[in-house]
């Protein structure tokens, strides 16, 4: 059912890459329709929103009435609102520690450098139909930040709101609610609601169609696409904690992936009949059994360099280092979206209510990008105030550097703020 790979011959990493490269690459085979549903959007706005919300989801109402929310959140468990209410401080006072503070130099000539942090003024958030923990992952730095102004939007799940990302949404105080998904979900933010980014995972249409319209608005540094984990496991590690992470990722999308790293040959077979056994126990076997299948693999690994040089090539979304002695990987793991470390630390757990964001960065963008922050949801602005003095000395070697250049007319206007007694 799952893929192999034994690291036991000199390419192995590039037998690795391939094998990567074939999820990655199909990301953008749905572009063409993608660029369609966008264009026409942009171009014809509600009319064509609603056509494809009707054909994709059979949804006749994009915009819920208060009333209608309202009754949806009072149908909502009461421990579900307890553990969303959880969630919140936790995932609040952790992003608190984000906030930023402006910058101001000044040196001996009275010049004045400051670096000022501006929020972004307006971000629509996409959040998939039953995920409340997605909306306080996206809105609560938002908050934070200091955005004003803050747009949902959340496809109906089987024709129906969400009571929890509805409750969710009440709490963060957010009115702008929409339901829609997709790419049409998309093309509304960016061409009718017309926000100045857009942030929130998706399945690879929801990705892909940020990606065309990032210009237009903003996005989030990074691609937050369909779902990914690594787990290193040793001779050690208990057989049901591998297991259930790796269905625990599987089951979110069909193009997720799940990897496992280990050394240990007993454990391989094990965990390929306990995989085959509990795909069978969960509801949404057939997502995660067609993930682990078109997506999932093993890879046998021999030494700790060849763990380290493969796990910075796969650059997770998602690391369990679920080993005995994982002090002598977790300094060397540079490309990961996050690292849970050691028995006790599920990354499941991290998609709810440990506190840091799972918006994180997938298909190995976490080699040039983070996890979502606060920092995504602002401007940075320099000001810069020079004194007479000032203009007079840095003007010197920046005329020099113009000239060199061959763009006198910088020199020029340089040369115009200085007074030549």
């Amino acid at each position: 059912m799952i893929k192999e790979i034994n690291c036991n011959k000199i390419n192995y990493l590039d037998t690795l890459s391939k094998f990567l490269d074939l999820r990655r690459s199909e990301k953008r085979t749905e572009n063409k329709i993608i660029s369609k549903i966008l264009n026409d959007i942009k171009k014809n706005k509600y009319k064509s929103l609603l056509k494809y919300e009707k054909k994709f989801s059979k949804n006749n109402q994009i915009k819920p009435s208060i009333v209608q929310i309202d009754y949806s959140i009072n149908s909502l468990d009461p421990k579900i609102k307890k553990a969303i209410d959880f969630a919140y401080k936790r995932i609040f006072k952790f992003h608190l520690t984000q906030k930023t503070k402006n910058i101001f130099y000044k040196d001996n000539l009275n010049n004045k450098i400051e670096y000022k942090f501006v929020p972004i003024q307006s971000v629509g958030i996409y959040v998939p139909a039953n995920l409340p923990s997605t909306l306080l992952m996206n809105a609560i730095p938002a908050k934070i930040a200091g955005v004003k102004r803050i747009v949902l939007a959340n496809p109906k799940n089987n024709g129906k709101l969400n009571p929890a990302v509805l409750y969710a949404a009440k709490k963060l105080g957010i009115n702008e609610i929409y339901s829609m998904g997709g790419a049409q979900a998309i093309g509304s933010l960016a061409y009718i609601q017309k926000v100045n980014k857009i942030v929130g995972p998706g399945n690879i249409f929801v990705a892909g169609a940020k990606r065309q319209v990032f210009g237009d608005v903003g996005i989030e540094g990074m691609i937050a696409g369909p779902s990914e984990i690594t787990i290193l496991a040793d001779s050690k590690t208990s057989l049901n904690e591998v297991t259930t992470s790796m269905i625990g990722q599987a089951e979110h999308d069909s193009n997720s992936q799940c990897i496992l790293i280990t050394k240990d040959l007993n454990l391989i077979k094990k965990f390929k009949r306990d995989l085959e056994l509990k795909l069978k126990q969960i509801p949404r076997q057939s997502i995660a059994t067609k993930s682990i299948k078109s997506n999932g693999l093993i890879l046998k690994v021999y030494n700790d360099r060849q763990i380290i040089d493969a796990i910075n090539e796969i650059a997770p979304e998602h690391l369990e280092i679920n080993v005995g002695n994982y002090k002598k990987y977790k300094d060397k793991i540079v490309n990961a979206g996050s690292i849970c470390i050691g028995k006790y630390s599920p990354m499941a757990l991290s998609d709810y209510a440990v506190g840091t964001n799972h918006v994180l960065p997938t298909n190995a963008s976490a080699k040039f990008s983070s996890g979502l922050s606060l920092s995504e949801f602002y401007k940075k602005i320099s000001l810069i105030t020079l004194s007479k003095k000032g203009v007079e000395k840095i003007g010197e070697y920046a005329t020099h550097l113009a000239e060199y250049e061959k763009l006198n007319g910088h020199a020029l206007s340089i040369k115009s703020r200085i007074n030549k007694e």
